[in-house]
């Protein structure tokens, strides 16, 4: 999404001139819902003002009656929770929702449960002695076996009978339409499998920007092309675009989420592009947008507030207090992106929804996490129920907030308020997610263009970011897709990229690339030589700081690998290690990074007969 305020709104750049023709999800504000009432509150005030002639009993009541019918206006203004609406299915539709029902409750079953289960038995007394009353009977043999069948089998059989049912010629559709059945081995999902950090060594790649969509022959298959060379420059997670059907172009701004024929390839190119990459080693995040949906019918007002496809939801999944799409929903637990209908999250159908679908996306295109599009607009708690369904191997927010700012408009040096309000989301979260390290971008900025490495050490003498407060949850970044690229919201210092990445690929968190700069050779073959020292010192996303000189033009620091020591300098000042015992890794323009020994093996003890020797 954009990164500014600015570029958030209809009219504030390409997102907004990204909507088709003749479907914008962003309608003139409608006229409030109580307009109905009005004529009947008019009529009401005029026959009390008509009626002191005929007495005050009249008066009086007409009176009441306005009272009445303004009461009843307000009535349209109470947002309570709405219960699912039920939709007429056909027998087919009706089955399968049945299904899913099964398989819902099925995937909360425990292993003992599932033992049961699998033998036919119930702990119920009255039910083991009927079984065991008939225990010798051919009813009862058929019964144990028909339950004795594995329920993996079954699904396979299911998905093959529907995958040998091919399509028309011409016609799109899922590669496997069969209902997203979870095998009961997998038994329940809990926060135990959740790793938000992947290994702690991960190195990430934005594996697009905001023109990819445009690639001749296809984005996906343009990076499954290149699998080979991103494994081989270092990278062990790589993040993709947007990848459901959209109305604009670069993803965005999703309608029919089963639909996973998007502008950077089809559903088949997706599903190779990341098979291709996991076989290279290499991690998977599907770019999720789950804080708004365009809708694909309008109301009888004219408002696109309608779902078709597998997700049939009405205004009941939209917020309340959405100002243009007329939503039925509870009011927003964040922001509102005013572009397109926010969704209510708190609706039991929606959560559930949405959960069943990410947790499909893991099995059928094989995401081995997310990348989650503006968290700012729906409560960090609802995030954690996402986590929790589908869990990820990786996470990673976008939780775009404001730094603080003097009155000349430059940076405060104490970043803190700013850093709290991310590690307020992650906490939201369940620490099932870590997020962008805006704090840390925006402090490199002022560091870069203003010559004021100072900066880069807080009051407590820790890197200032998100990265200084909770490592584990930071991931840096220089660049993306919105601060760059071709919309340029806040880019950054062009003559100090090598610097920035000499200091977040020596420093704790997960580093993010940018898929812009691998297309500058110089730049792409000192990525991968940092990424090199990084590795074979063993840097995490834990690895301590110690911050050995943050002046006005250098700043210096040594990080604790898991291997060995690393040494960084950056700034055109001058520093040079103390000691014999550190060696130059590598360097270029204002920077430089040393690399210390690593710990000698100890020597194994001479055999007897030798020293006695």
């Amino acid at each position: 999404m954009a990164a500014s305020a600015v570029a958030r709104t209809p009219a504030g750049g390409r997102l907004g001139a990204g909507l088709r023709k003749g479907h914008s999800q962003q309608q003139r504000p409608s006229r409030p819902a109580s307009h109905r009432t009005h004529a009947e509150r008019r009529n009401a005030v005029e026959q009390a003002k008509t009626g002191g002639a005929a007495g005050a009993v009249d008066g009086a009541a007409a009176l009441a009656s306005a009272r009445r019918a303004a009461e009843k206006s307000l009535e349209l203004y109470e947002y309570t929770k709405v219960e699912e609406p039920v939709p007429e299915l056909d027998e087919v539709e009706s089955l399968r929702a049945r299904l899913e029902a099964v398989a819902r409750e099925l995937g909360s079953a425990n292993e003992e449960q599932y033992a049961r289960l699998a033998r036919g038995r119930s702990t119920h007394p009255s039910h083991s002695a009927s079984t065991h009353h008939h225990s010798n009977g051919n009813g009862a043999a058929s019964r144990d076996k028909l339950l004795q069948l594995s329920v993996d089998h079954l699904v396979r059989e299911l998905q093959q009978q529907h995958v040998a049912q091919q399509p028309a010629a011409g016609e799109k559709r899922n590669i496997v339409p069969a209902p997203s059945l979870m095998p009961l081995v997998r038994g329940p999902q809990d926060k135990g499998k959740v790793t938000a950090e992947g290994t702690g060594e991960e190195v990430m790649l934005q594996g697009f920007n905001w023109d990819s969509w445009k690639q001749h022959g296809g984005w996906f298959n343009h990076v499954k092309a290149r699998a080979a060379e991103i494994a081989d420059l270092g990278f062990t997670v790589i993040w993709l675009p947007p990848f459901t059907q959209s109305v604009s172009n670069e993803g965005y701004m999703p309608g029919d989420l089963y639909n996973l024929n998007s502008k950077y390839g089809t559903e088949e190119e997706l599903v190779a592009c990341v098979r291709e990459l996991q076989a290279h080693g290499i991690k998977v995040l599907g770019d999720a947008v789950l804080n708004h949906r365009c809708a694909q019918h309008q109301d009888e007002h004219g408002v696109w507030n309608k779902y078709g496809g597998r997700m049939a939801w009405d205004q009941r999944a939209i917020v309340g207090d959405d100002p243009n799409f007329r939503g039925r929903g509870n009011r927003s637990s964040g922001d509102i992106f005013s572009a397109a209908p926010n969704i209510d999250h708190s609706q039991e159908f929606v959560k559930r929804d949405l959960q069943e679908w990410l947790t499909f996306l893991r099995g059928h295109v094989g995401f081995d996490g997310w990348r989650l599009d503006f968290v700012k607009g729906f409560h960090g708690s609802h995030v954690k129920d996402y986590m929790e369904a589908s869990t990820p191997q990786f996470a990673v927010g976008e939780y775009w907030d404001a730094l603080s700012y003097d009155w000349d408009g430059t940076p405060t040096h104490n970043q803190d308020a700013h850093r709290q309000r991310i590690v307020n989301w992650i906490n939201a979260a369940g620490g099932l997610s870590t997020a962008f390290d805006i704090t840390t971008k925006g402090i490199l900025h002022a560091v870069f263009e203003r010559c004021e490495y100072w900066r880069l050490r807080d009051n407590s003498a820790k890197p200032p970011g998100l990265m200084g407060w909770w490592p584990s949850r930071s991931v840096t970044f220089l660049e993306n897709h919105d601060t760059g690229s071709s919309q340029g919201h806040w880019r950054f210092p062009g003559h100090a990229v090598e610097q920035g990445y000499a200091y977040i690929l020596t420093h704790p968190g997960t580093p993010c690339v940018f898929w812009d700069h691998l297309c500058d050779q110089r730049a792409k073959d000192m990525v991968a030589r940092l990424v090199a020292v990084r590795k074979r010192a063993g840097i995490h996303c834990r690895s301590e700081v110690k911050i050995l000189k943050a002046d006005r033009d250098v700043y210096a620091a040594e990080i604790e690998g898991r291997h060995s020591k690393l040494l960084m300098k950056i700034g055109p000042g001058d520093f040079h290690p103390g000691g014999s015992s550190w060696s130059i890794a590598d360097c270029g323009h204002n920077w430089g990074v040393w690399e210390a020994p690593k710990p000698a093996a100890p020597k194994a003890a001479a055999p007897a007969a030798a020293a006695a020797q």
